[in-house]
């Protein structure tokens, strides 16, 4: 039979974060959800900085989960840094371009 052929479509971003107000140490999930062929490459960045994942380095307590969302097992919060608190977007990328969602701010609560 005749085969069906698929165009390659451009990245886009069907589902986007949203604000998180998270409790120290508690766990969190942003939500990111890209569609394109071929299925994009989703990466994360905070204040502007790209976020490291599991996936960089295995100590990281953040997972970048299949569908693209950004899992904290827990959010770290001390004294001396708030390496988590920060404003979030994720950017999904294929060879036809990328698709930059929407920004989402994390912050921890009652510090």
């Amino acid at each position: 039979g005749s085969q069906l052929q698929l165009e390659d479509t451009a990245p886009r971003i069907v589902e986007h974060p949203t604000d998180l107000l998270v409790s120290k140490g508690e766990p969190a999930t942003l939500s990111c959800k890209a569609e394109g062929r071929p299925p994009p490459a989703v990466e994360w960045y905070k204040d502007g900085e790209r976020v490291e994942t599991d996936r960089e380095d295995p100590r990281s307590h953040r997972t970048l989960l299949p569908g693209g969302s950004l899992f904290f097992l827990r959010i770290l919060h001390g004294r001396r840094g708030k390496p988590d608190e920060g404003v979030y977007v994720c950017v999904a990328r294929n060879y036809l371009g990328e698709a930059t969602s929407r920004n989402a701010s994390l912050e921890v609560a009652g510090e």
